[in-house]
């Protein structure tokens, strides 16, 4: 966007990223004594702008995304509404998704860093945990599964900070089935295979996404992705994941980690997030596969290179 657009009381300055759905841009927010806020703003596509299912889903992402507050989730501020079009204005993150950082390295025929994976990976872990147990006002569970972790949906900054995006699809446990109107929501890459039979299910379908993310990281490599969507689906319920040391030799010590969070059956799967980035962070430390935030965002900042350092202060 060459000149900033007007929409509503922010400025539309660039747009991050386009979906079938909805579209993200950068925008900044004004206020009293020159006061300026960098959001990003999220709102329905026009093509879809009737479509009064994804509407309500919209809807209900942002009321319950607004009640997650953590350094690992990217916080909701405000749900509204300009002539016929929704929108969701939440943090902006001056950063990457771990899908193109990962890219980034797929294209230099080079693993992430181990030390740096695992961090990133057990602050994603971390933010699952806290929406995995958040309750309502009245102290009750709502039981939250995302249903949609993937690179995409992580997001890390420049300080190295990890942050979940996206529950456009999140759902409470015990609501339901795995799908609404017969189609399932998600990536069928890093679905659990109970979702993907459309058996009942719980927050390990969350974990399962998250050893695909964390495999795939280590390896630069895809790990279920086939060449149509069925074969995708018979990927996941039936191949084994290759040891991802054939592809990095450092990652090695992880293989225990990634053989659990990828089981087939969820009962032998970690009973939550933080059971994972507890194991995930022991094994780490005895094999000396440390990163810090500041190494991540370093990762990042090569990833991205200035232009959006010098974005996040303008």
């Amino acid at each position: 966007m060459k000149t900033p657009v007007k929409f509503g009381k922010y400025y539309l300055l660039e747009r991050i990223s386009v979906g079938g759905m909805a579209e993200v841009f950068k925008a900044k927010a004004f206020g009293e004594a020159g006061f300026e806020r960098l959001v990003a703003v999220k709102r329905i596509l026009p093509s879809i702008a009737e479509d009064n299912e994804f509407i309500a889903m919209f809807v209900d992402e942002a009321k319950l995304a607004v009640q997650l507050t953590h350094p690992n989730i990217a916080q909701i501020f405000e749900l509204g509404k300009v002539g016929d079009s929704y929108f969701i204005a939440l943090e902006y993150v001056a950063g990457k998704d771990m899908r193109a950082i990962f890219e980034r390295a797929k294209k230099r025929t080079e693993a992430i860093p181990v030390p740096m994976a695992c961090f990133m990976v057990m602050k994603l872990c971390e933010g699952l945990d806290y929406a995995h147990n958040k309750k309502d006002s009245a102290g009750r569970s709502l039981e939250l599964v995302h249903r949609d972790v993937s690179p995409q949906n992580i997001l890390v900054g420049l300080d190295g900070v990890a942050r979940v995006v996206d529950f456009g699809v999140a759902k409470f446990e015990k609501k339901g089935d795995a799908t609404i109107g017969g189609q399932l929501k998600g990536k069928l890459a890093y679905m659990a295979p109970e979702y993907l039979r459309n058996e009942p299910f719980d927050r390990r379908v969350d974990l399962f996404a998250v050893g695909v993310v964390l495999w795939e990281t280590l390896a630069a490599q895809r790990l279920f992705r086939g060449s149509h969507d069925v074969d995708t689906v018979q990927k996941v319920l039936g191949a084994a994941p290759p040891a991802v040391s054939r592809f990095t030799p450092e990652a090695a010590p992880l293989e225990p980690v990634l053989a659990r969070a990828l089981a087939k059956d969820p009962a032998e799967r970690y009973p939550t997030a933080a059971a994972m980035a507890l194991e995930l962070e022991t094994i780490a430390s005895a094999a000396g596969l440390v990163a810090t935030p500041r190494e991540v965002g370093e990762l990042v900042r090569a990833s991205v290179g200035d232009a959006l350092e010098e974005a996040q202060v303008g």
